[in-house]
This record gives C-alpha cells, sequence and structure tokens, in this order.
C-alpha cells in the first residue's frame, strides 16, 4: 500500500511524521480533486504536515526520484510545465533540464537550486539574507574562489562551509580541497550570487565580463526589437536589476523572457534607445516618453517608448504600434453571430449616441474601436479623432495625435473639433469630466461619438459615468451602448487535446460534472509552434450592452450596479463576459484557465446551452 502513496509519503510514514490513517484520507480527498493536485500539496493542505518536514525528510534519505518528478510531487512546478520543458531539451539536449526551467522562469533560480539540494541531500544557502563571516576567508584568495565557482561562508563545528555553484564538480571540489583538504562541508547557492559575494569581498575584483561598447550596445537593441517583432510581441520590457539586464516580450499577453544581458550593458542600451526615440541623454533621474521607427526586413515600425527611472537603473517599456494592415475585418473581431448581428443593427447603424469600448489596458479596445471606424467609414461621412497617440493609420479620416508639449491637449482638441462639421467624433479615451460632457454633448447635437473607457465590465461603465458629473437624464438619452471586452489567449491547434475540467473549476462556476459532459473541452499540451505555452494568439470575448427603456429608466432610478445587470440580463439578452467567454470554452476555442485568469466573476453564468442559444452558437 506504500508504494501506492509514493516515495516521498513513504518515507514520512517511516519517520513518524505522518500517520497511515492521515495519508489514505489525503489520498481520497487528492482524487477528487483531480490530477493537478499532487498527494503532498493535499496533505500541506490539510495541515497533516509542513514544508519544512518535507524537506528535512528529503535531505535526510536520498530519493530515487528525478529532479523534475521531485518538483511536481512536492508541488514546486506543474506537470505542464515540467512536460514543456522537457520537450524543449529534447531540441537542446545540451541544457540541463534545470537551465531550461530557470530560463522560462517556471520558477526562480533561488527555488530550483532549494528543490535542487533537496534531492541532492545538500545544504542550501541563500545567500541573499545570508552573511559571509569574514574569519572563513583567511589567507583565502578571492581569485582562486572565482576561478573554481566556490565561496566559504563560515565555519561550523571546525568545517568550513562552502557554497558551490556546482556540488558535483570534479574540479571545482579538488580547487577547494587544495585550500581546505578535506575540512569542509559542500553547499550549494545561485551561481550568480556567489559571484557577486566575491566580487564584494574581492574589493573590486570584477569576474571578467563581455564589454560593452557602442557597436555592441547597436547590436543587442536591433536583436531586441528585431526579434520582438518577429516573435509578435506587443511590448517589450528592458529590466535593469543589481546584477543582471532582463529582456521580456509581452506576447498573447504574457511576458514571456527573452534573455539575460551583464549588467553593464544597461547603460549603453538606454543611450541608444534615448537617441532613437530622441529624448534626453543626459536625463538619468526623471522618467521620460518618446517615440521612434524601426526599420525591419523592409518594413516601417512605430514604437512608443517609456523610460522608467529605478533604483538600478532606468527601465524601458516599447510599444510596438499597430501598422494599417493589421486592422480586423469588423466581421471578424470575434463577436457571437447574434451579438454581432445586434451590434451592427442597433449601435453602427444608428445615426447618433455615444457608443462606449471599455477594458483594462491591453484589452483590445483600440483594435475594436477602429474596426468600427472601418466598418462605418465612406465617402459621404467625415470622421475626425483626438488620439494620444495614433496607434492605426486609417485612409480616408482626418486623425489628431494629442501632443502636450505644445499644449495640443484633449482639452484644447475636443473644444476645435466639433466645430470642423464632423458627422463621427472618435476620441480614443475618456479620461476625466471633461472629456466625457463633450461625447455627451455631442451626442445630444446629432453627433455619433466612438470612444473607450477603463472599467471591468459594461455596467460598471455605466456607473463611473454617473459618478463624473454627468447629469443621469444624460446618459440615458445619448448613450447607446456600452461594449466590454477581454482578450483571451486561443488553444495551440497543433498540440491541443481533450482534458476534463477539474471538480474545483466546476465548483467555480457553479456547474455540477453533468454540466460539462456534453461539451469536449481542449487544452494545449505545449509544443515548439507555441513556444510550449498551450496557446497561440487571442481571442476577444465581449459583454454588449444596448440600453433599452428598462435600462434607462433604472439609471435615472440611480439603481445599484447589481440591479442594473440584473435587469440588463433580463431585458436586453446581455451575455457577460464569462458568459462568452464560457461558450468560446465550450466551443474548444480557450481554456477555462485562461478565463479564470482574465475575466472577472460578478455574476452566477448560466447553463451553458442557454447562453449558445442566446449567442446564436449551434
Amino acid at each position: 500500500m506504500n508504494s501506492e502513496l509514493g516515495e516521498i509519503v513513504s518515507l514520512l510514514l517511516k519517520e513518524g511524521l505522518l500517520t497511515k490513517k492521515n495519508a489514505l484520507y489525503a489520498k481520497r480527498v487528492q482524487s477528487k480533486l483531480g490530477p493537478e493536485k499532487t498527494l503532498i500539496e493535499t496533505l500541506k493542505d490539510l495541515k497533516y504536515i509542513d514544508e519544512k518536514q518535507v524537506k528535512e525528510v528529503l535531505r535526510a534519505n536520498l530519493i530515487s526520484l528525478r529532479i523534475g518528478d521531485l518538483l511536481v510531487e512536492c508541488g514546486y512546478l506543474s506537470q505542464e510545465k515540467l512536460n514543456a520543458a522537457l520537450d524543449i531539451q529534447k531540441n537542446q539536449p545540451e541544457k540541463r533540464i534545470g537551465q531550461i526551467i530557470v530560463e522560462k522562469q517556471y520558477m526562480s533560480e533561488n527555488n530550483f537550486i532549494d528543490a535542487l539540494s533537496v534531492q541532492l541531500g545538500f545544504r542550501f544557502i541563500d545567500l541573499s539574507i545570508e552573511d559571509v563571516d569574514s574569519s572563513a576567508f583567511e589567507n583565502i584568495p578571492v581569485k582562486w574562489c572565482m576561478s573554481n565557482h566556490f565561496l566559504p561562508v563560515r565555519k561550523v563545528k571546525g568545517k568550513t562551509l562552502i557554497a558551490f555553484a556546482d556540488p558535483f564538480s570534479k574540479t571545482d571540489i579538488r580547487g577547494a580541497e587544495k585550500l581546505f583538504g578535506k575540512n569542509f562541508t559542500i553547499g550549494i547557492a545561485a551561481p550568480y550570487m556567489i559571484e557577486k559575494k566575491l566580487e564584494k569581498i574581492g574589493s573590486g575584483i570584477i569576474n571578467p565580463r563581455a564589454a560593452v561598447d557602442e557597436n555592441t550596445a547597436i547590436g543587442i537593441v536591433d536583436s531586441i526589437i528585431g526579434n520582438a517583432i518577429d516573435q509578435g510581441a506587443s511590448d517589450i520590457h528592458i529590466e535593469p536589476f543589481e546584477e543582471r539586464l532582463q529582456v521580456r516580450y509581452r506576447i498573447d499577453g504574457i511576458l514571456i523572457p527573452y534573455k539575460m544581458f551583464p549588467a553593464n550593458a544597461a547603460t549603453m542600451v538606454a543611450a541608444r534607445i534615448k537617441v532613437l526615440c530622441r529624448a534626453n541623454i543626459a536625463e538619468k533621474r526623471r522618467h521620460q516618453d518618446g517615440r521612434m521607427t524601426f526599420e525591419h526586413k523592409g518594413n516601417s515600425f512605430d514604437l512608443r517608448t517609456s523610460v522608467f527611472v529605478t533604483i538600478f537603473g532606468e527601465k524601458i517599456v516599447l510599444r510596438i504600434l499597430n501598422r494599417i494592415d493589421q486592422i480586423i475585418k469588423f466581421d471578424q473581431i470575434g463577436m457571437q453571430p447574434k451579438m454581432l448581428d445586434r451590434f451592427k443593427k442597433d449601435v453602427l447603424n444608428v445615426p447618433s449616441g455615444v457608443m462606449i469600448i471599455t477594458g483594462p489596458t491591453g484589452s483590445g479596445k483600440t483594435t475594436t474601436l477602429y474596426s468600427c471606424v472601418s466598418e462605418i467609414s465612406n465617402p459621404q461621412t467625415s470622421i475626425i479623432t483626438a488620439e494620444d497617440p495614433v496607434e492605426y493609420v486609417v485612409e480616408g479620416i482626418c486623425q489628431c495625435s494629442i501632443d502636450p508639449n505644445i499644449n495640443l491637449t484633449y482639452e484644447e482638441t475636443l473644444r476645435h473639433i466639433v466645430r470642423q462639421d464632423p458627422d463621427v467624433i472618435v476620441i480614443g479615451e475618456i479620461r476625466d469630466n471633461y472629456s466625457a460632457k463633450v461625447a455627451v454633448h455631442a451626442a445630444l447635437t446629432g453627433h455619433k461619438v466612438l470612444t473607450s473607457f477603463h472599467t471591468e465590465d459594461s455596467i460598471s461603465g455605466l456607473i463611473r459615468l454617473m459618478n463624473m458629473e454627468i447629469e443621469a437624464f444624460l446618459i440615458s438619452s445619448t448613450v447607446v451602448c456600452i461594449l466590454a471586452q477581454r482578450l483571451l489567449r486561443k488553444i495551440c491547434t497543433h498540440c491541443q487535446g481533450p482534458y476534463t475540467p477539474s471538480s474545483s473549476d466546476l465548483k467555480l462556476l457553479g456547474y455540477g460534472s453533468d454540466d460539462m459532459k456534453k461539451y469536449t473541452l481542449l487544452k494545449g499540451k505545449g509544443c515548439p509552434v507555441c513556444n510550449h505555452t498551450g496557446y497561440r494568439g487571442r481571442i476577444a470575448v465581449f459583454e454588449l450592452l444596448v440600453l433599452n427603456e428598462f435600462v434607462k429608466e433604472a439609471i435615472l432610478d440611480c439603481r445599484s450596479s447589481y440591479d442594473l445587470r440584473k435587469i440588463s440580463m433580463e431585458t436586453t439578452g446581455l451575455v457577460t463576459l464569462m458568459e462568452d467567454a464560457l461558450s468560446k470554452v465550450s466551443s474548444g476555442v480557450t481554456t477555462l484557465e485562461e478565463t479564470f485568469r482574465c475575466i472577472p466573476r460578478l455574476i452566477a453564468p448560466r447553463p451553458i446551452h442557454e447562453i449558445n442559444r442566446l449567442l446564436g452558437v449551434s
């Protein structure tokens, strides 16, 4: 029976830290929770054991589990991430599994080395909090320690505790033996922390690093931006830390590690980017913004730059702005059939009123806004925009980019925009009471106004407007619709496969096991095509609120957000963000995991067959 419980639980039983009765009960609980929860995690949740006990037992008893299996069993790493790391290793056999896990940021280096020390039975030394005893360095040459990748930490019971980057390196062990003989204890620590401590102790003796000059900085910046464009990134994060310069890309809404560079590259890389975006190179104490054009493979790309001052230098974020050929046709933005028909008929085809698209940063509001502009644009219609900045350039419409440096503000622009005889006014974003009032009053005078807003869902958009000193009767008489949206990652079609949702996931939705049985849910296993994430591309989910008389009356009565939501669902056919996402989950487009990551759970969803009926999904 013990073998069924696993090697680690068997050791806990043997050491008397766990009873057989508790172990069997935890096994029954774990079987109901699903494969995502390991037995060790279940035992911890039930408070039968704790982290410290598990580590002590494993260090005292060397086990046969490989490091990857140990990480999964102890709950440090999911099985999916381990499988992804193993797949990557097949194509890069020269890399150790631990190196891949750390590079892909499935675990921090410190946490991985801690787990590795448990498997190997060595002591883990966290040098970020551990002080080095100066007496351990008496008559010890720092250069020798550097070349052999070890650090004497302190003396314990007459022996010197030494932190090794690789405790299995015979060369490094022999290097320590030449100084200490056999009179030392082996510990394990993060390599970069050993190097950092040795540099400080060496009083300026720095481990040789690649020199970064102006030419290499140009090459680094070009490769960072070029690779980001090739991978379809929306943002580039260049982040300086004490011991490294980290670069990450935002792909499909998730930050993905790209590369680490030496810390001394940060200054030259920042200077090169400032030159490109015409920012002040000499200013390193204040935040700055800029803009640049980057040529790559025969195409021009606009990049918006934000320089943010941190304690270790300047963090830079580059936003790769969309081009005209990336404007998505209105019919392809991802709306379900009935919602799309209603949006066209009751929103886009009405002559006046305010249409608001709402959602957090990065939810695709601008893309949807310009899909709508492209749909209604024709030679008989005058369309004028005020944006900060212009991200899409659309043929046939007049676009204005806000520039506060020359007093070209939203307030100044909106004051003049209504005098330009427009039919349609596009306000990039409602930022304050003034822009909200301009939108409402322009609609009162017969204009069609398209704009965006930052709120959680459609009802929150109404509530926020009511709190911006705009009379309730003006909102009810001018706002035609509020469209809330989010972007969810799509399942990779190259590695997708069926899966069964866990009982805990269904419980979050208020569903039973039978509610999902008739639908084949899919999930990506991870492959080279999707960078081993299981996802490739994104799809929008929407919540369309078209105001009817019942909703307008509720606004005039200043009803609560809960009442407005219930009235909208009962009388306007409102389908919530969560419900639209669940419809796409049931169609095998995205996953429950992605839905829970992105969508607010404000009200219990209706059964999926009812949602699909409302959306016109067969």
